[in-house]
């Protein structure tokens, strides 16, 4: 970061190309030639995800750093838990030119307030075995692993999921 002030913050929606630029960027940084064109272009469509869900996005000045997708409603397409007291946490992705410098515990952390302000029990998230610097961030900030909340979304995509309590 240049020292301006990082603003975390919903995602307006002349960023929401930037966002998804971004996120590709973050994701085919951590999963090489693992991420397919299908899955780039889901995570490329920030305007989707901000129809159902509340994005939340780091800038700094006119860039975007980064960003996230807080699920608060299991209805929502992007819900990956059932509860009605339960929030997620979808499309974790930090531009891997600003990464190292605290960005993603500083939108995992806008999540975890969103999640309270919204008085949820707990949020669940899963992740893919391969981004092990995002398992790290998620111990550190306090979530544990929910083994029993493992699945598999299609044939050989096992997903790995974490919980903190609210």
């Amino acid at each position: 970061m240049s020292g301006q002030h990082v603003e975390i913050r919903p995602v307006r929606s002349a960023e929401q190309a930037q966002l998804g630029a971004v996120t590709v960027a973050a994701y085919a940084a951590a999963l090489g030639p693992a991420l397919d064109d299908g899955y780039a272009q889901v995570l490329r469509d920030v305007a989707g995800r901000a129809t159902a869900d509340t994005v939340l996005v780091a800038v700094e000045g006119d860039r975007v750093l980064g960003g996230v997708t807080y699920v608060g409603d299991p209805d929502s397409p992007n819900a990956e838990f059932p509860q009605r007291d339960d929030a997620g946490i979808r499309y974790l992705a930090v531009d891997p030119a600003a990464g190292g410098q605290g960005l993603g515990a500083l939108l995992v952390r806008a999540c975890i307030d969103w999640a309270r302000a919204e008085g949820k029990h707990r949020i669940v998230l899963h992740t893919i075995a391969a981004l092990s610097a995002a398992q790290r961030l998620y111990g550190r900030l306090g979530f544990t692993r929910a083994p029993d909340l493992d699945w598999e979304p299609e044939p050989g995509l096992h997903l790995v999921a974490f919980t903190y309590a609210l």
